[in-house]
């Protein structure tokens, strides 16, 4: 699915991913943690076709990432929500840019309203919406697109234990359901353990990689209460203690 190659990313004479090279398979989930300033963010937008690479290559079903592709869904820490836009509009959003009918527009936005619980909300302004429910527009909108690639970047972050939980629950459904892989950042390592089938740790020195795990248990809902899960979050820990 996702190839990157020697991948180098600048900012000016800074360098923000260092020489990255990583494979991430169709269908999967890759989890991207590491201490502030790593380049985990820089690596997303890299993906997304945000920022230009200073050298090295991504690929997304072999094909180069130079712009923003139209199957690739993005997913941003604030939301990105319009103010002035309902439910609606804001979930709709994806398709008018690409031009789909209303009727068809119409159709698949209900659906997807309908699937993430929100759709009696659609007249609604984000000012009138809790986080929990602003991060369900944010994902209705990536998903009216039907993409085959999100991209999440810290998700959860400014929510409740709880609600980023049941987000977590539901993201991890609709991976399953609709069969797209998800490439997501996040500082929160019971988080990245949780929905990450590949769980990358990134350096802090200059964006390169430390360590990846591959998850075993990834699909489990109940892998939270079981002890292996604690486990990997504590050996997730010991390897970004010894990064720092």
């Amino acid at each position: 699915m996702i190839q990157i190659k020697d991948l180098e990313i600048k900012y000016g004479s800074f360098t923000a991913v260092n020489k990255i090279s990583l494979n991430i398979k169709e269908n999967s989930s890759c989890a991207i943690i590491g201490p502030s300033g790593c380049g985990k963010s820089t690596l997303l937008y890299g993906l997304a076709g945000i920022v230009k690479p200073a050298s090295g290559d991504i690929f997304i079903r072999e094909q180069p990432v130079k712009e923003n592709r139209r199957k690739t869904g993005l997913i941003l820490q604030n939301y990105g929500l319009f103010p002035w836009k309902t439910v609606w509009e804001n979930a709709i959003l994806g398709l008018k840019i690409r031009s789909i009918s209303m009727e068809e527009i119409d159709n698949t936005v209900t659906t997807i309203l309908q699937e993430l619980d929100i759709l009696e909300l659609k007249d609604k302004f984000p000012v009138q919406l809790s986080g929990g429910q602003k991060q369900r527009v944010a994902i209705a909108r990536a998903l009216s697109i039907q993409p085959d690639l999100l991209l999440m970047d810290e998700p959860f972050s400014a929510l409740d234990a709880i609600t980023r939980e049941a987000l977590q629950n539901l993201v991890l459904s609709l991976q399953q359901q609709k069969k797209m892989s998800i490439v997501f950042v996040t500082h929160n390592i019971e988080e990245a353990v949780f929905l990450g089938q590949q769980i990358v740790i990134m350096d802090k020195t200059e964006g390169s990689i430390k360590h990846i795990i591959e998850n075993k248990n990834f699909g489990d809902r109940n892998f939270r209460f079981d002890e292996g899960f604690f486990q990997l979050c504590m050996e997730v820990r010991r390897i970004m203690e010894v990064s720092d």
